[in-house]
C-alpha cells in the first residue's frame, strides 16, 4: 500500500491566481508559508520558514479564488507532485506542489468552513453555523477522460 499526503496550515504568500485550461477547467495557485521555532543549546528561539505551492482544481480552485487573499490562515490537505519542464535556457527545472483536495480556512471570518471534504468525514462534534461546501464530486480521482493532461496547466 502507498500514501502520498501532505497537510500544512499556514499563511498565504500572495493571492491565488486562477486561470482556466484550454478544456475549460479552473485551475488556482498560490504558496503558503509554514513556521518551525525551536530553541537551540544555547537557549536561544530560533525560527525556519517553508513554503509550499499549492494548486487547487475545480470548484475548489474557484472557492479559493473567491474568498482566500494574501495573509489568509488555513490548512490544506492533498497530495505531493513533482512537475518537472525544461526552461526556456535549456535547463531542465522541477517544482513539487501540494494538490489540495481539502481546504479549511481558519481566519476569524473563515473559522469552520470545510471545502473539499467528503460528507462521510465532517467531524462528529457541533460546528459553527458557518457554511460547509462539499466539492467531492470533483475532487475524485479523474477517470481516463477527465485526466489533466500537464501541458494544459497555463503556469
Amino acid at each position: 500500500m502507498d500514501l502520498n499526503k501532505a497537510m500544512v496550515i499556514g499563511r498565504l504568500t500572495r493571492d491565488p491566481e486562477v486561470k482556466s485550461t484550454p478544456s475549460g477547467q479552473n485551475v488556482a495557485s498560490f504558496s503558503i508559508a509554514t513556521n518551525f521555532t525551536w530553541t537551540d543549546q544555547s537557549g536561544q528561539r530560533q525560527e525556519k520558514v517553508e513554503f509550499h505551492n499549492i494548486v487547487a482544481w475545480r470548484k475548489l480552485a474557484d472557492i479559493c479564488g473567491q474568498y482566500l487573499k494574501k495573509g489568509s490562515k488555513a490548512y490544506f490537505e492533498g497530495r505531493l507532485q513533482t512537475r518537472d519542464w525544461t526552461g526556456q535556457d535549456g535547463v531542465k527545472r522541477y517544482r513539487t506542489e501540494i494538490i489540495a483536495e481539502n481546504m479549511i480556512m481558519l481566519d476569524s471570518k473563515g473559522s469552520g468552513n470545510t471545502f473539499g471534504q467528503q460528507p462521510s468525514q465532517q467531524p462528529s462534534a457541533p460546528q459553527s453555523n458557518e457554511p460547509v461546501i462539499d466539492v467531492s464530486e470533483n475532487q475524485g480521482h479523474a477517470s481516463s477522460d477527465d485526466e489533466i493532461n500537464v501541458e494544459e496547466i497555463p503556469f
